[in-house]
Formats: structure tokens, sequence, C-alpha cells
């Protein structure tokens, strides 16, 4: 090629490159493409691109052709500036610097990544007064380097100059771009934590969404809350992010307070701990889970001169925290412990107030069971002074009968009241195992049972609620007591409601009525035996056996009342499954049902009509069967004749005066009320 020739070759190479450069605004692909060009257009053996560090002591290789860069890069090849290299010298003179012989050349560093270098050429890169680094370029040929190469490649580097400073402002723009974004997201994830402590005190709840918060806002590796103990000797772990969170709260991961561990000495110093780089940090505990952390930052969640406990953060990358990540983080940090200090105070205030109940239950139990003993007391005295009256006149000569018999019945009245006593708390002997029931038919059969005038008296029942799980004898006994409480108390209308419960598994079933209702102060105190609302004549004893049976029942029982008002109580009862098919087809064909309208009625025609059977609503000596619903029994024992031994009368709580009475009008047998396929099944069997 002539000279003229590889000069054209030259300028247009310069064009090329100049308007390539141009384009590119990523740091290190300008640096990459230009030693390619650089190579390619020129046809040299190497070239590299050297930038000062920060302390302008060292040019760093930052791009290098070949295999041979690569692995200088690798290996953080760097040059001393003014030291023994032409790099060096370059830049520190400000001046390009020609070797057209390596061998003879006194200021030159030789590189085994490069062993047939002959020729080399250092070029300074130079803005304005700012030297940014130097070019190396390298041949395998003595004297390769020309007056126009020279030139060109001078120009060259003016050129990369200006565009290293273009590319490094485009970075930095948008490294401040990013940090505005961050720190608008940073300020969002503080907001949501201060708005979680306005709205949540519930820690197991606040704290496991915080360090969620804490990761997905700010990328970081790890977040973890820590609460002192009681004792004051460990800050306890209680939320942490990811898997590895959730094994330490398993392992109950504490950090001893002052001890081996940024936790630890936050903690006990009430003060940030923060560590860029953990490997250098002496108070830093290893944590096996969480093995590529290498910055970490504590910070302590402190109230006044108290502190609570501490936030952890790590991140898998030295130097991770910023000014600004700090700021908001120990915003955070104080939000978290303004929220953990307010629901430690619910807390306190929650046990003072169920221990102040307590108190008063106990209180109330007291004086309860001592007049229970009073009661007691009182009514088997008779039974001792007369039993010894009755000694003496035995041993009189003349033995007065009537006297005897005045005796003998003042012993009958005092046994059976205190009967009345064990058959009103704890119910009579007769029980049955619990079983699904239907809620709004026990309800009924309890009007039935106190003789409550069905006037006064709404049922209203939620669709699809399932049945409840039962004692229907004693649940029929319970509604009964609250349906005497209820029309005792002046009512003028009494409402029954049975819903799905807000408390999963169970069924909600409310009585409220527009009676006198219970001044706040007693309400705590109807539960106790023997203490009634209503005065002389009471014996205090219905509420006391609700309560029992309804625990008994896995269930609860509330209330709700305030004077002139009215009253509601309020039982939760455990939800049965739901029943499955039975086989009817052993049933009689043609069965005569005799009952209110309602739910239960439905469920014995609904499965009876499935099963091919015919079902007749009135009495019919034709029918195979009459199922009698105990409540319509007394209106229907005349009718029964027809009938006769063909009849079974169906009880949701069968009484041992009723049973007896019914058998003597010639029915067939009085059965428990069935609520399922399977029950009605085997009465019909």
């Amino acid at each position: 090629m002539t000279s003229s020739e590889r000069q054209a070759k030259l300028f247009s190479t310069t064009l090329y490159v100049a308007n390539y450069i141009a384009k590119i605004l990523d740091h290190q692909e300008l640096l990459d493409r230009i030693v390619d060009i650089i190579c390619s257009e020129f046809n040299f053996y190497y070239a590299g691109i050297f930038l000062l560090s920060e302390d302008k002591k060292w040019a760093v290789l930052k791009a290098g052709r070949s295999k041979a860069g690569a692995a200088m890069i690798v290996m953080n090849h760097k040059l001393e500036v003014g030291g023994d290299s032409m790099i060096g010298t370059a830049i520190s003179q400000r001046e390009a610097r020609i070797a057209l012989d390596v061998g003879e050349e006194a200021i030159h560093f030789s590189n085994p990544f490069l062993p047939d270098t002959r020729s080399e050429m250092a070029l300074p890169l130079t803005l304005g007064p700012e030297v940014l680094g130097a070019i190396t370029v390298q041949s395998v040929e003595e004297s390769a380097f020309s007056d126009e190469d020279i030139s060109t490649l001078q120009g060259l580097a003016d050129l990369l100059a200006i565009a290293i400073d273009n590319a490094k402002q485009h970075k930095e723009k948008h490294r401040l771009l990013k940090q505005v974004e961050r720190r608008a997201r940073l300020l969002d994830a503080a907001n949501e934590v201060g708005r979680g402590v306005a709205s949540i005190l519930d820690l197991d709840e606040l704290l496991p969404k915080t360090v969620d918060i804490i990761c997905n806002a700010y990328k970081f590796y790890y977040a973890g809350v820590f609460l002192i103990d009681e004792k004051k000797e460990f800050a306890v772990l209680r939320a942490g992010y990811g898997q590895a969170g959730e094994i330490m709260i398993s392992q109950n991961h504490k950090l001893k307070l002052g001890g081996n561990s940024m936790i630890g000495m936050a903690t006990q110093e009430r003060q940030a701990r923060i560590s860029l780089d953990v490997d250098e940090e002496k108070a830093f505990y290893r944590n096996p889970l969480l093995p590529e952390t290498r910055s970490e930052m504590a910070l302590p969640l402190c109230i006044g001169s108290t502190c609570l406990g501490a936030v952890t953060v790590q991140s898998v990358e030295e130097n991770a925290f910023s000014s600004v990540d700090i700021q908001t983080l120990q915003m955070m940090a104080d939000h978290l412990a303004i929220a953990i200090n307010n629901a430690n105070l619910l807390k306190e205030l929650e046990n003072t107030h169920a221990a102040l109940l307590r108190s008063k239950t106990f209180e109330a139990l007291s004086g309860a069971t001592t007049e229970a003993i009073h009661w007691i007391g009182n009514k088997a005295l008779p039974i001792t002074i007369t039993a010894a009256r009755m000694q003496d006149d035995l041993n009189e000569p003349e033995l007065d009968v009537e006297s005897l018999k005045e005796d003998l019945a003042m012993i009958d009245e005092s046994a059976r009241l205190i009967v009345d006593v064990k058959e009103a708390l704890l119910g009579p002997a007769r029980e049955t195992a619990p079983r699904p029931v239907m809620l709004a038919d026990l309800w009924s059969a309890a009007v039935y049972h106190q003789n409550i005038s069905p006037e006064k008296l709404t049922i209203n029942a939620v669709p699809g609620t399932s049945l409840a799980i039962g004692d229907s004898i004693q649940l029929v006994r319970t509604f009964g007591n609250l349906l005497l409480n209820a029309d005792e108390s002046g009512a003028k209308s009494i409402g029954i409601e049975i819903m799905p419960s807000e408390q999963a598994g169970f069924i909600t079933t409310r009585i409220s009525d527009d009676g006198i209702g219970i001044p706040l102060e007693m309400q705590d105190k109807i539960w106790a035996s023997f203490f009634s609302t209503k005065g002389e004549g009471y014996k205090g004893m219905g509420l006391a056996a609700c309560l029992h049976i309804i625990s008994q029942h896995n269930g609860s029982i509330s209330v709700e009342s305030e004077p002139e008002n009215g009253t509601t109580f309020s039982i939760e009862l455990p939800a049965a499954e739901t029943a499955p098919a039975a086989d009817l087809s052993d049933a009689p064909g043609k069965i005569a049902l005799i009952a209110p309208k309602g739910e239960w009625a439905e469920f014995v025609t609904t499965s009876l009509s499935s099963a091919g059977k015919t079902v007749l609503e009135q009495i019919d000596p034709k029918a195979d069967l009459l199922l009698l619903d105990e409540t319509l029994a007394d209106q229907s024992l005349s009718s029964l004749k027809k009938l006769g031994r063909k009849t079974l009368i169906l009880s949701a709580a069968p009484s041992v005066e009723n049973t007896t009475k019914y058998l003597q009008s010639g029915v067939k047998d009085v059965v428990l009320k069935p609520y399922t396929p399977e029950e009605l099944s085997e009465i019909l069997e």
C-alpha cells in the first residue's frame, strides 16, 4: 500500500470511528469496540485502554485486545503513573510516547502476555487540563509507526477521550436517576410501614410484613426483626425473610445482647451498626443459612430510653448501603418501634382487663358458692331436724300418726328442692351422645317444653347453614332456659337467628328480646349459680346451667345487654360435616308425617320422596306408619286410635313423663328425632 493510500485509509477509519463512538453511551462497550477497531483497521498486534484510578496513582487496564487483554483484565493489570512504563510516562507527561524498537527503549514495560511486541505507542487521553488515561498500541514490526499513524491515532485518542467523558456523564445521569427512583421507592416502603403502624397491632402480622417490604423494596438479600426477651439476655428472631427466616424462627434463633454479633451490639449500645464488608467486621455472627452476606446493617428499635430489639438488613454486595438507605431504614425502624410498643401496651391492657375480669368472676363464683352452701344447708336442715323428731316420736308409747305424716311431707319437700337444683344445674340423668342437630328445630322444641307463646317468637335461619354438633336434650334445655329468661324479663317479642359463624367450623345462634335488660355491673355475675337479677322467688340457676352445657359442647356463650333496651345471648357451637346419603329402600311405602312446617319437615319429606316413598300430610288409616312430631302430639292424641301401634312420636328432648303418657295412649314408641338421612333410616327399619 502506498503512503497516500495508507493515509486515505487512516482518514476514513478515523471518520468511521468518530461516527461510531458518538453513538455508544455504554462505557465498557465503547472501550471494547475501540480496541477491536484499532487492531482490525490498522492491522496492529495489540491495543489496550488504561484509565486512571480514583487516587490518580495507577493506570488500570479496562479494555484489551484478544485473549491477552482478557487475561490481564482478570488479573486487574495496572501500571504506576510516572513509573517504568510508557503508559505511566505518557499520562504523567501528558504527551505521546513512541518506541520504534522496544528492545532499545529505556522506559518500557516488558509484558509476558505480549512477547511479540517490537514497536509500541502510548497516547494520553486528555480532555482539556484533565488526563483520563492512555491508549497503548503495539506492533510485531520494528519502526511500525509513521508520522501519519501518530497524528491519526492521537486524533483518535482525543475523540475517544470525549466519548469516554460523554459515556461517563451518561452513566452518572443514569446513576442519579436510579438514585432518585430508589429514594422514591424507599420512601414509599417507609410510608407503607408507617401505615401499618397505624392499622396493625398484631406483631405476628406486622413483623413479617415489614421484612417483606424491606427486602422487596430495597432488593436486599435478607431482613429480620429481633425482639429482646423478658430477661433482657437475648434478642430473639420474631420475623425473617424467605426460607432462611422460616428455618431460624422454627429453631428459636437468638443472639446474646452485647455478644459477638451486630444485632447484639446494636441492642446493647442502642446504636446502629453498619458493616460494608463483613469479612473485616469483628462483631459479626456468621450464619450458615445466610452464606452470601457481604454487607450488614443492624438498626436498634428504640422508644425513648428503652430498646425493644433490632432490625438486621443484609446484602450480597460489599458497600451495599448508601446514606439514603441508612436514613430511610432508620426512619422505618423508628416507625416499627412505635408499632411494637403500641402492640405491647395493648397486650398489657388486655392482660390487665383479663385479670380484672377473672377477679370479678372469681368473686362472683365465690359469692354464689357461699350462697349455694347456705341454700343447700337451709334445705337440708329441716330433714335432719325432722328425722330426729320422728325418731323421738317412734319412742313415744302413743304414736301420733298425723304428726309423722307432716314430718314426712316436710322431708319430701326439702329433698325434692335439692333434687330440683341438681337437675337445673346438671340436667336429668338421661343424656345422648353429641350428633348433628337442626338448631331451628331445637328452638321450636324448647318453645314447646317451656310453653312460651309462639306469637311473640320469630325464628330466622340463613339458608344453607349446616347442622351443629350437640346433645339435643341438653341443648333444648339450654334454649328453654334462655327463652324462659327472655319471657320473664317482660319481653313482648323474642327473635331467634341461626347462621354460619365468622369463626371457621362453628355455627352461631342468637336469641334477642326487648325486655328490661341486664345492668352492666351484673353482666359478669349472671353465669354464677344462685345469682339472679330478678329478686326473691328466683333460684338463679338457668344461666349457670347454660354456660355449663355450652362449655361441654366445646362452644361459647356471651351476652350483650342494655337496661330497658333488651338482651342478646350469642351461642357458638361446632358445625357438623355434611351428612352422607342413606338407603331408605326398606322404609314403609306410605308414611303420614304430622309436623310443623319448616326445615325438619322438609328434610323428612325430601328424603322419603327421593327414595320413592309416599308422604301424607294428614292422619290416614291406610298409611303404613305415622310419624308424629312431639310438639303436635297433645292435640293429636285423640286421633291416634286410627293408626294405633303404627305411630312413632319423634321428640328432640323426650322426657320420662311425656314418654309414659304417650305410650299409655297406645303409640308404638317415642324415639329421638332424626336430623340426618342415616338416623332417619335407622328409625324406619
